[in-house]
């Protein structure tokens, strides 16, 4: 008997001590529920993590502790039902703390039967896995970013790598012309692929920031298509690609920004064209019906899985086009594209059968129904052959030399300057009839500059162009601000120099 009673007392003691071990756990909430969800004991840990004391809430449902989304969706009874089902049930997600604030919890449920099956109610742990949580997003973050960046590395020595070797080969054969003529058509086709690179950056970064503006106008997209395609010609014969092209004969005007527009098109039919095998077909289709107009683009090309079709939107995706990739790209041509489409009241859609069958972009967007006839093109208020007076001033050397041999080729006269001060005596001396100011030069940055200028009477005259890496919206709020009359984007190419010194 002294046996069996010692027994008995040494179970009491380990009741007890179990639970004075869950009521004063602190890093999980243990507690109990009755067969209704109701909660019936409240550990250390549970007011710890939850904010509540046991007072506060023991007879009250636990369905307090989740978001007002998942209560409307019975998620908390769905839990308890789950859990009789499968005898536990374990999720994880966001619960609410006594003061409102969000944590993401570990929740194990477990049902508690009595010896003849009946349900008695459940026991509930949960853990606070919120700084886990950070930590493994902030791993996640770092691995992308080390993946960009290794692409980035990748993307920009591509064409930095037959660039130095072009002129490498013409400075071994400064005498041969036809070895010249090469190496130049080398450096001018990566040299546009380096600018597009960081053109795509930029622009993913204000389009992501809300940083962008856009000029409206009746754009026909079958003329915008019609654009893209021949510019982007090489590409396609390059691959032997065909390209089949079907339109209604009336006009299918929507209200966008024309350059915006050729830009997103350009991405959805170069993502096309990269995709798709040498020799492969892509067709483009618009159509018109009940004052929406649709543009199909498909390939028959590698086609998508369906969780890449989920995410092609999304900055920094892009198919396995393996180690070579041999078309590069940072894989933000189509964040871009859907971006600028949704930006401007449009639809763009993605869809594909699987690997190997060919991938499906839809642009959607309304109609305009009577779009207003396009004012005629101003005309130029300088003859191309009157010679100009240039000023370049830029700290960075090569870049103001290059420039200004660029500006005599075309048959003007040019000085170069390397700094603000300079630039304010020189503009005083010569009275140039352009300057092209560089912004961050060492010891007066170019804003500051351009503001004296226009205090200058003798000066009100001349035309004063920001030549900058610089374009964000508000950079070029700021160079407005300051007083220049334009600007230019680095790299500056013949094209933009003539609009300059015609305009």
């Amino acid at each position: 008997m002294a046996s069996s009673a010692n027994y008995v007392q040494s179970g009491f003691v380990h009741d007890e001590m179990f639970r004075l071990l869950v009521d004063n756990v602190r890093d999980y909430a243990i507690f109990l529920l009755d067969p209704h969800g109701i909660v019936t004991t409240w550990n250390a840990g549970a007011e710890h993590i939850k904010g509540y004391a046991k007072e506060e809430i023991i007879g009250r449902h636990f369905s307090l502790f989740y978001t007002p989304d998942a209560i409307a969706r019975h998620w908390p009874q769905q839990e308890l039902s789950l859990a009789v089902e499968h005898g536990r049930f374990e999720d994880e997600g966001w619960r609410l703390r006594k003061d409102g604030t969000t944590f993401w919890a570990n929740v194990v449920i477990t049902p508690i039967h009595d010896a003849g099956g009946r349900l008695l109610g459940f026991a509930k742990i949960t853990r606070d896995l919120t700084a886990r949580r950070k930590v493994e997003a902030l791993q996640h973050v770092e691995r992308q970013m080390n993946e960009f960046l290794a692409m980035l590395a990748h993307e920009l020595r591509n064409p930095l790598s037959p660039i130095q070797s072009a002129l490498d080969v013409a400075q071994l054969k400064p005498d041969d012309q036809e070895t010249v003529t090469w190496a130049h058509g080398i450096i001018a086709r990566q040299t546009r692929q380096l600018s597009r690179l960081v053109d795509d950056l930029l622009d993913v970064s204000r389009i992501t920031r809300g940083k962008i503006s856009l000029r409206r106008e009746p754009v026909d997209i079958r003329e915008a298509v019609h654009g893209v395609i021949e510019s982007l010609r090489g590409a396609i014969s390059a691959r032997r690609q065909t390209v089949s092209i079907s339109m209604p004969d009336q006009p299918l005007h929507i209200d966008a920004d024309p350059t915006r527009i050729a830009q997103a098109l350009s991405n959805i039919i170069g993502n096309a064209i990269k995709y798709t095998h040498d020799g492969g077909r892509i067709s483009i289709r618009a159509s018109a019906d009940d004052g929406l107009m649709s543009l199909v683009i498909a390939d028959d090309g590698i086609g998508m899985p369906p969780e890449l079709v989920a995410r092609v939107f999304d900055v920094f995706v892009q198919g396995d086009r393996g180690l070579d990739r041999r078309e590069g790209g940072l894989g933000v041509g189509l964040t871009i594209a859907k971006r600028l489409v949704d930006l401007q009241g449009g639809t763009l859609t993605a869809t594909s059968d699987g690997p190997g069958k060919g991938s499906r972009f839809t642009l959607g967007f309304p109609l305009l129904q009577n779009p207003p006839m396009a004012a005629p093109d101003r005309p130029r208020s300088r003859s191309t052959s009157t010679p100009q007076r240039v000023l370049v001033v830029d700290d960075n050397r090569d870049a103001a030399e290059a420039l200004a041999a660029l500006i005599d080729t075309l048959g003007h006269q040019v000085q170069v300057l390397d700094n603000g001060s300079q630039a304010l005596g020189m503009s005083v001396e010569w009275q140039p009839d352009i300057m092209l100011l560089d912004i961050g030069l060492p010891d007066i940055d170019g804003f500051e500059v351009a503001r004296r200028l226009r205090t200058m009477p003798e000066l009100k005259n001349m035309c004063l162009i920001a030549c900058t890496g610089y374009g964000g919206d508000d950079d070029l709020r700021l160079m407005a601000e300051a007083g220049f009359d334009g600007h230019l984007i680095k790299p500056v190419g013949v094209a933009d120099l003539e609009r300059i010194l015609l305009d």
